[in-house]
């Protein structure tokens, strides 16, 4: 009795284990979607809206989780290929170098099927290598720009307020999220050399790092990650020793996802800041991606704003490409209206402002 009481357990784990790996799987699945990571705040909206798309279309899908694993999602791929998929829709999982998305270009060749990459960007050599793939995503350095522009812009507006030691200078701490990854990268730089050149116009000192010891300028995820769980460890680690009472506040943190400006509010609330309470000091917190939390945190008065990065826009033209791949035509046909980079098929999608308006 005991015996046939763990087999059914173990059968029972195996089965939640891969209902959770690959949600909204279908035995008869054309086309195969694998996700760098289910846990991603933005993904997890990116992956909602492909998934209502998709149903919209009529079109036979399967979700995968690699789980931040490249080895799980290359693996994933091959055995969506062998099961006959007609169609692979790729979140690619390391962005670093071309290694993985050549592989999986490999096997889509020698089976002669489409490929999809969105979100994290590929190389133009990788578009360009396979005449049947294309690239949907945004612009990287887009967001680093418009952010940089928002803070500048409420900085200046706002600068007595936030230069809380009166100092002339605004300190500010920066979580990076991954490294290597374009979109981090260019939200890295671009965020603080657009608010400086704000500044400059208005006549006030640059940004200032708050631990000048640190000659990178950010903080990264030691898990290579964009979690709120780093972002909240760093931000708690720096109130230990900076408070408005020893007079070297932190005061402006920059996020390059709204995950981990989630992190970083969390650890300011439990210090006393950013409660949303009448009077409470609050430290102006910037994130990417205009999640539902963050934007709940803007109109809760806790975090200042966030750059919309449109999950629904991106599942909508993910879905066009994936009817005519269905269809047999060419994966951009009849997309003349969307914004395509000269010389390579990649589908650009618009950032926004989001101040809660």
């Amino acid at each position: 009795m005991k015996i046939k009481m763990i087999a059914a357990l173990l059968i029972l784990a195996l089965t939640l284990s891969t209902l959770l790996g690959c949600a909204g799987k279908k035995d008869d699945a054309d086309v195969h979607v694998f996700y760098y990571t289910y846990s991603d705040p933005y993904i997890s909206t990116v992956r909602a809206s492909l998934d209502k798309a998709l149903d919209g279309a009529g079109i036979k899908y399967q979700d995968h989780d690699s789980n931040n694993n490249q080895t799980t999602q290359t693996e994933q791929v091959q055995t969506a290929i062998t099961k006959g998929a007609k169609l692979l829709i790729v979140n690619i999982v390391t962005t670093g170098s071309d290694d993985a998305a050549s592989g999986i270009i490999s096997l889509a060749k020698d089976a002669g099927i489409p490929v999809i990459f969105f979100n994290r960007e590929v190389s133009d050599g990788i578009v360009k290598s396979y005449d049947k793939c294309v690239f949907i995503g945004t612009d990287a350095s887009e967001a680093g720009k418009l952010q940089g522009d928002m803070i500048g812009d409420y900085v200046v507006k706002n600068y007595d307020k936030i230069d809380l030691n009166g100092d002339g200078e605004i300190s500010y701490v920066l979580f990076m999220g991954e490294k290597g990854n374009n979109e981090a990268i260019y939200r890295t730089k671009y965020s603080v050399e657009n608010a400086d050149k704000k500044l400059a116009a208005a006549g006030k000192k640059a940004l200032k790092f708050y631990d000048a010891s640190n000659k990178d300028k950010y903080l990264l995820d030691r898990d290579g990650k964009w979690s709120a769980q780093a972002a909240n460890e760093y931000m708690t680690t720096i109130l230990s020793s900076h408070s408005t009472a020893n007079k070297n506040m932190v005061e402006l943190v920059i996020c390059n996802n709204d995950g981990m400006a989630e992190g970083a509010i969390s650890a300011l609330s439990s210090a006393g800041y950013n409660t949303g309470a009448e009077g409470a000091t609050t430290i102006p917190v910037f994130g990417v991606d205009a999640t539902s939390a963050a934007q709940a945190l803007i109109r809760g008065g806790k975090m200042a704003g966030t750059i919309k990065q449109d999950a629904e826009g991106m599942a909508e033209a993910i879905q066009k490409c994936a009817k005519n791949a269905m269809d047999g035509k060419g994966l951009l046909d009849g997309m003349e209206d969307y914004n395509i980079d000269s010389g390579v098929d990649k589908v650009r999608i618009a950032y926004a402002v989001y101040l809660g308006e």
